[in-house]
């Protein structure tokens, strides 16, 4: 199944990145983008659609550059003039790099690529700036279950603010307050499946999650995906130090492909 990437955010909430679109902000050896194509390429999902627009000759460079020593075992001979792999990351990923603009929003995005995926009943989709635990097979067993369009993994947000309730009777008195990501409030993970016929919803230059979901809200063609497993986005500087940091302390939950079975050992 294919998977479309939406690699065109710039990130100007993360510090230090203005030289970069966000997809290539590091997490550990590699970027971001990369650990989310190497959660999918885990679960054997291997062709991939990028969506560039800001900096992309940046994420060009870096697959035309590729170098598959920095994150697998190698043996090094002849002073240096041969280099043995002992395993693979990218061999048998095939990439498409689709410029969908600058200041395309997602929808607009998804519409230009519509021409690489011409005889796809059926693939999947990614804002590239969120990582997951989740087992992808139960995401698509739902999906297939439920016999919708569109579906979207939602989840608790990650976030420290509370959530405050005002008494409908007096517009100041507080009738409950508690943690946000312990309420019932969820929020759309990032993680999408979509049937072709998503593209009958999407007008020009409306964004993905506005009117197209809507009209499939109508329909009742749109399915979330509860998941109240390990799953964080990187919108901000301390989105991106948290991330690190799980990797600092050798705990990165959405690294699926060290785990036996998709669990971590």
């Amino acid at each position: 199944m294919k998977v479309v990437l939406f690699c065109g955010g710039l990130g100007m909430r993360i510090r230090d990145t203005e030289d970069i679109p966000k997809p290539m902000v590091l997490v550990g050896q590699r970027p971001i983008l990369w650990n989310v194509m190497k959660y999918y390429a885990h679960y054997g999902h291997k062709d991939f659609i990028l969506c560039l627009g800001y900096k992309a000759e940046t994420i060009k460079s870096y697959f035309l550059n590729y170098n598959e020593c920095a994150s697998n075992d190698f043996v090094l001979s002849a002073g240096g003039k041969n280099v043995e792999l002992i395993n693979s990351d990218i061999h048998d990923w095939r990439i498409t790099f689709a410029d969908t603009g600058i200041n395309s929003n997602i929808g607009m995005r998804l519409k230009a690529v519509e021409k690489y995926l011409q005889g796809e009943e059926e693939f999947l989709a990614n804002y590239s700036d969120g990582l997951t635990d989740l087992a992808l097979p139960q995401q698509l067993d739902h999906f297939h279950q439920q016999n919708k369009i569109a579906s979207f993994v939602c989840v608790r947000p990650n976030l420290s603010y509370h959530l405050v309730s005002i008494a409908q009777d007096n517009g100041s008195l507080v009738s409950d307050i508690h943690a946000i990501d312990n309420g019932s409030v969820r929020i759309n993970g990032g993680f999408f499946i979509f049937k072709k016929q998503i593209f009958d919803y999407v007008r020009d230059k409306e964004d993905l999650v506005i009117e197209p979901f809507h009209r499939l809200l109508k329909e009742k063609q749109l399915i979330g995906y509860p998941y109240d497993g390990f799953w964080a986005s990187m919108d901000t500087f301390k989105d991106r130090q948290h991330l690190e940091g799980l990797c600092a302390g050798g705990v990165a939950p959405w690294e699926v492909w060290k785990t036996a079975g998709g669990r971590r050992r």
